[in-house]
């Protein structure tokens, strides 16, 4: 299914509106809630408290001054948008939502006070806290790659400077070069992201007169979300010049040799040289979840999802990457909706009412070259402590040319409406 781009620009604006609600009568104080993290859930979360609720105080802590969004990161690393068009500062989003904002790193989260300390010495409680950190890599899994190398093949997954790093690569590589992409195993963030990044990378070097590069897909699951629709428009488009290579048939990453570019795939007695390798690394929920006592096993947060509330701790709520809330996927989409429904729990809570139905909507674009998209859509409830789907639907194998280009400027339309939605539009700068 694909949707047209006045109905999905309608489902985002509905999914915002939000019914406005006066401060419990007679209160003695601010309520005061904290969020941990600027990003798509924890910006959303704090822009819909303050507009419930004037009688909230909320404080937003990010650790970072400006980060670059994943949404639209794999254009930036083929030039098909500058890295200033979706970098967002946190004073920015702290303005334009009226929020209070703290530029500091929160290094503990104390889940039973509800208290958070930050880099600079600082303590703030609050009655509730909405923990939205993101993702960590997990090191470990792969030998000879770690926290400290990993710049050498940058998985340029975490809005930092190895976008940078990854875009300068990429643009190194000689016409019959070899490019590995490491894709790893279930949950992590963005599904489609290593996908898209391949044929976004075939479509660069296309346009660069490097048409006899290779780009290997090396993955650690037998699947992937669009997987028919990403092989069809590869071979379609691309020819040979991507070969996926899944676990069953020894794709999966175990080794890598970051001084000479060399990657070792499960079962192989050889390694390939490469002249540019992105290795995307398990992945788990930030560090601060775990410290602050809201993971389990899985390295992930279990939450109940009607309200989002960690299942180890009442009045800590997780939203996000971090959560477990499956079938939902690990996207910006899903986040921005799942923090909007948190916000209203919460002012719920406060002002003693019935928390609402817990619905939401996520919908993911992939480009697989400059002027052609795919999509995946889901419509999801929650109850009886499960998330499930409502409806879903993808764009059609028999899509057409123009199709694919409609899509194409419905995601552009799709990112300008979602990093408005969440952080405010843009600021400008001389």
């Amino acid at each position: 299914m694909s949707l047209s781009r006045r109905t999905l620009l309608q489902g985002l604006l509905a999914s915002a509106m939000v019914p406005m609600t006066a401060a419990a009568a007679g209160s003695r104080r601010k309520a005061r809630v904290i969020v941990i993290g600027a990003g798509f859930g924890g910006a959303t979360c704090a822009k819909t408290l303050r507009q419930l609720s004037s009688s909230i105080d909320v404080l937003l802590i990010e650790a970072r001054e400006r980060y670059c969004t994943g949404p639209f990161t794999n254009l930036a690393i083929t030039g098909l948008r500058t890295v200033d068009s979706i970098t967002r500062r946190t004073a920015d989003i702290g303005k334009a939502h009226g929020v209070r904002t703290v530029v500091d790193e929160v290094i503990a989260l104390d889940p039973v006070a509800k208290s958070v300390t930050t880099a600079s010495g600082q303590r703030y409680t609050a009655d509730r806290i909405v923990v939205s950190p993101g993702v960590a890599m997990h090191w470990g899994p792969i030998a000879g790659l770690d926290a400290g190398n990993s710049g050498a093949m940058p998985h340029a997954w975490l809005g930092d400077t190895q976008l940078l790093n990854l875009r300068d690569r990429l643009d190194a590589v000689p016409d019959g070069g070899v490019i590995l992409i490491g894709s790893p195993p279930n949950p992590y963030r963005c599904p489609p992201g290593p996908y898209e990044r391949a044929g976004l990378i075939a479509d660069h070097l296309r346009k660069t007169g490097r048409k006899r590069c290779k780009i290997l897909i090396a993955d650690a699951k037998d699947d992937f979300t669009k997987r028919a629709l990403f092989l069809l428009e590869w071979d379609n488009r691309y020819g040979a010049m991507i070969e996926w290579l899944p676990r069953a048939k020894g794709g999966e990453v175990v080794r890598v040799d970051v001084t000479t570019g060399e990657v070792w795939l499960r079962d192989a007695n050889t390694s390939i040289g490469t002249h540019l390798a992105s290795i995307v690394p398990p992945q788990q929920a930030a560090a601060i979840a775990a410290k602050g006592d809201l993971v389990d096993e899985s390295g992930w947060c279990p939450i109940e999802p009607t309200t989002f509330e960690s299942t180890r701790h009442a009045g800590i709520h997780v939203l996000g990457d971090a959560s477990v809330a499956a079938p939902m996927p690990k996207s910006a989409f899903a986040a921005n909706t799942q923090a909007k429904l948190c916000a209203s729990v919460i002012v719920a809570a406060f002002e003693g009412r019935e928390a609402p139905l817990a619905r939401f909507v996520n919908t993911c674009y992939s480009l697989v070259a400059e002027d052609a998209a795919i999509s995946v859509s889901g419509f999801y409830s929650a109850a009886n402590g499960r998330i499930s789907v409502i409806s879903d639907g993808v764009s059609p194998l028999s899509g057409s040319a123009e199709l694919r280009q409609q899509e194409a400027a419905q995601a552009r339309d799709w990112y300008e409406s979602i990093t408005t939605d969440s952080f405010g539009a843009q600021a400008k700068r001389t």
